[in-house]
């Protein structure tokens, strides 16, 4: 999922850059009036967790790369404001650092794992629990559905640089990542059961 250098032209590098640089520095300032002193050290593990999880790549659609995200993960424990300030210090150490991700990709990146699919994984789980269902499928709802929605970021941006038709793209990114999708959900699910049950405090977050 992570877009590399040569994918997108300067027409949607630039504006995925302005919109994240919109976004970031605000969702940052929530996350600071979020956190607590005392979950720091957890925060820094799970933020470790994701960036190794996220270092695992299946090559797909012409040199694309499909992976978990771990953005649900995240909200869940922290809030979204959190996971977004988590998740965008992760994707950036990623291209500086590992090449994962192109620089000048870097914009787009962000906005689809750490900005859009992470308020897009929030609100499914706030979905899931006014409808009442149980904290397993609502894990397992939000972190497919978080997926799938930046993997299609993913193909439009790639398609609206003219580098590939957007059929051929989504076909290929939705297809690979329908399956890392539910990977993720059973993982989320899973992990969370063994957080909790390891620190029943581990939770900060009202539902």
């Amino acid at each position: 999922m992570h877009i590399p250098d040569g994918f997108l032209d300067v027409k949607t590098a630039v504006a995925t850059y302005a919109v994240s640089a919109a976004v970031i520095p605000a969702a940052m300032g929530r996350a600071k009036k979020t956190m607590k002193d005392k979950n720091i050290p957890f925060m820094a593990s799970m933020a470790s967790f994701v960036f190794v999880a996220q270092m695992i790549n299946f090559p797909i659609a012409g040199g694309t790369s499909g992976h978990l995200l771990g953005n649900v993960l995240l909200s869940y424990l922290f809030g979204p404001w959190v996971s977004t300030m988590i998740m965008t210090v992760v994707i950036t150490l990623q291209a500086l650092l590992f090449g994962d991700g192109g620089i000048t990709a870097l914009g787009a990146n962000i906005l689809n794992m750490a900005i859009v699919a992470n308020a897009a994984g929030y609100l499914v789980m706030r979905l899931c629990d006014r409808l009442k269902m149980s904290r397993n499928v609502t894990l397992f709802a939000a972190s497919w559905f978080s997926v799938m929605l930046a993997a299609l970021l993913a193909s439009a941006e790639i398609s609206f640089s003219g580098l590939i038709s957007f059929k051929v793209a989504a076909a290929s990114m939705l297809f690979w990542h329908g399956f890392i999708g539910i990977g993720e959900g059973l993982l989320t699910a899973v992990i969370t059961s063994a957080i909790l049950k390891a620190r029943p405090d581990g939770r900060e977050v009202p539902k």
